[in-house]
């Protein structure tokens, strides 16, 4: 259990990232995007990544939507700049096991910052919030324009 301090400290970052999102802008010489939106709560965003040789060289999104999907992309981007594509797929899944409650294989402190996002798990109609950028990104790394396309599980679009 997250003790009180601490989670405050979590609910500051959250709220930092959300009304001051980093990398919220569109990204010249994206060579992977997709978009994403959840059209239940309104939430929407566009990933941009610049992929060179299996690394996120640069990565950045937009989008408007709630301080809670906001922050998460935001967080996001800072935790896969410079990471393999590999990386970002292990950062992703075990991100969305956490929001979602479910057993996290390995150890959280991999999560680093994103585990402000733990928080989430209590309130099952924010999951969705909190995963959508990351549906997002996958969809941008498997060369898929549109997060919803091809089955792509985005939190009960």
């Amino acid at each position: 259990m997250i003790d009180s301090e601490l989670r405050d400290l979590y609910q500051e970052l959250i709220l930092d990232h959300g009304k001051h999102p980093r990398n919220h802008h569109p990204l010249k010489n994206a060579n992977a995007t997709a978009d994403g939106n959840n059209p239940l709560c309104g939430d929407r965003c566009t990933v941009y990544a610049n992929l060179h040789g299996g690394t996120i060289a640069d990565i950045s999104f937009e989008g408007k939507g709630c301080a809670i999907s906001q922050a998460s992309a935001s967080l996001m981007t800072e935790a896969v700049k410079g990471k393999t594509t590999f990386q970002a797929r292990h950062l992703s899944d075990l991100l969305i096991k956490m929001v979602k409650g479910q057993p996290v294989a390995g150890d959280m402190d991999e999560l680093g910052k994103l585990v402000a996002l733990d928080g989430v798990k209590e309130f099952p109609m924010r999951v969705k919030c909190a995963t959508l950028p990351w549906h997002t990104l996958l969809a941008a790394l498997d060369g898929q324009s549109d997060a919803n396309d091809n089955n792509r599980e985005v939190e009960s679009i």
